[in-house]
Order: structure tokens, then C-alpha cells, then sequence
């Protein structure tokens, strides 16, 4: 069961965009003893990707109480919130539709992220690439096919998750995170203007790292960048941040920043 604009259902409508075409967005959110974390961030970036899109934004106090009735009581979990661009059209044109559908759905909070939080994350490296879309980069849009399949080619070489490179054998993310890395007291992140999706605590972390005394340095980086990093570690909204101990067999400590910016996430 899911919430479709406010109402308990189990069905949604074949004639959706965002099941025709991926015409649409969303954020996913974690919760914690029923408050969103980080709720205005998840608005900005919903409105950047709606305002791409040309979709209407939609009345975030309306959305807020859907989400309340709609999240978990637990100490940890989750909230997907979805916008797709409504429903009819035929054909790409979106001419006309001015109704936008929300859907949101909870879950439990993933148990093995403990773990990775505490003990690491191996990653591979994703041998299919991905394409360049500076229309649509950085925007967690409907469509992720990319994803699906890298992550599908993760699991079949038995890696949790794999670093993503563009077609340029530019570091972009992982399949389901943003990725950091440090050198002395230099921070680094891919920038995302091509490809990839930037993430609610992928923001939090780059604002973070002045405070830390870090240098931050957002570019084109070849994965052999990372080779004599000091530390690497992943975020994203639900898992806040995790270290990476080991990338397509290279090891890598678990660094001093990672757990201090795994404890900014709870202060």
C-alpha cells in the first residue's frame, strides 16, 4: 500500500507518465522518530528537478502532512516521495497537463547499512558507462535505467555497489551514492554537471568540510585518483555516510574524517 495524492491505494494508473516515460521525480528521505531529516533540502531539490521538467511545483504544506500520515514511528526509516507529471497525454507532449500526481511510500530502515557504517562497504568498478546529460544531471529524475543496470552488473560480480564512470572514464558516483575521497587536507568529490545525481547529504557534506578543515575540490577525476587517497567514503540521504574499504580490489583505511562526518549526521 502507497499514498496516491493523499489517499491510501494499491493501484496506480497505467496512463501515469511517469510509468509511460519517467516523467517525473522524486527524493527518498530518512526519518527519525517520525521527524524528516532534512526536509528543506529535500524541497530544494525537488523544486530544481520539477522546474527542469516543467512541472507545476505542488503545495509542500499539503505534501508535509501527507508525508506525516504516511511515516513510520521508528527510530530509522524511510520515506520515498514521488512526483510524476500526471496522467493522459498521448504521445512525449506534456502540453496541457497541469495536475501533477504524488505518491509516497514508506519502508523500514535498511539493517545492513549499520554495518557499512560501521565496518565499511567494498565497491567494484562498473564496466558498462555511463552517458553524458548535462539537461538532466544532478536531477534524480524517473528514469534510471543506468542505475538499474549497473547495479545489476554489481550484483553479478558479487559487489554491494560499484563505482560509476561516464563515457569520458570520468569518476561520476556509485550506483546508489555520492562519492568522496581525501588526499592530505583536500577533500574531493566528482562534479556532477554531466552526469550523476546530486544528493541531499552530498550537499551536507560539502558544506560541512570548511568547518573540518578541509579544502574541498569538485571536478573530472580518472578512478586512478583515488589510487593513494587516505580515505573514501559514500553518503546518501538514508545511509548518511559510509567508508569504502576497498575499490575493484585496492584496500583503503577507515579514515578519521569519515567518522567525523558520520557524527555531524547526529549532532
Amino acid at each position: 500500500m502507497f499514498w496516491h495524492n493523499g489517499e491510501l491505494t494499491d493501484v496506480v494508473a497505467v496512463s501515469d507518465r511517469s510509468f509511460q516515460y519517467g516523467d517525473g521525480c522524486f527524493t527518498t528521505m530518512l526519518t527519525k522518530q517520525g521527524r524528516i531529516e532534512h526536509w528543506c533540502y529535500h524541497v530544494e531539490r525537488m523544486e530544481a528537478c520539477l522546474n527542469v521538467l516543467a512541472i507545476p511545483l505542488p503545495d509542500w504544506d499539503t505534501i508535509s502532512l501527507w508525508l506525516q500520515q504516511a511515516m513510520l514511528a521508528d527510530d530509522k526509516a524511510g520515506l520515498k516521495l514521488h512526483i510524476s507529471r500526471g496522467q493522459g497525454g498521448r504521445g512525449y507532449s506534456p502540453a496541457n497537463l497541469l495536475h501533477p500526481d504524488v505518491t509516497i511510500s514508506h519502508f523500514s530502515y535498511p539493517a545492513h547499512y549499520a554495518a557499512w557504517q560501521q565496518e565499511g562497504i567494498r565497491l567494484g568498478v562498473c564496466h558498462h558507462r555511463m552517458g553524458l546529460n548535462p539537461m538532466l544531471a544532478g536531477h534524480k529524475h524517473n528514469n534510471r535505467l543506468e542505475q538499474v543496470l549497473l547495479k545489476a552488473e554489481m550484483d553479478q560480480a558479487g559487489y554491494a555497489d560499484g563505482v560509476c564512470l561516464d563515457l569520458n572514464q570520468h569518476v561520476v558516483e556509485t550506483t546508489m551514492a555520492n562519492l568522496f575521497w581525501r588526499k592530505g587536507d583536500t577533500l574531493y568529490t566528482p562534479d556532477l554537471s554531466n552526469s550523476g545525481v546530486a544528493g541531499v547529504a552530498r550537499r551536507l557534506i560539502v558544506e560541512q568540510a570548511p568547518d573540518l578543515g578541509l579544502n574541498l575540490e569538485s571536478g573530472t577525476f580518472k578512478l586512478d585518483h583515488l589510487a593513494d587517497a587516505d580515505e573514501v567514503f559514500i553518503s546518501n540521504a538514508i545511509m548518511e555516510t559510509a567508508p569504502v574499504i576497498e575499490i575493484g580490489g585496492r584496500a583503503y583505511p577507515i579514515g578519521h574524517y569519515t567518522r567525523r562526518f558520520q557524527e555531524s549526521f547526529h549532532s
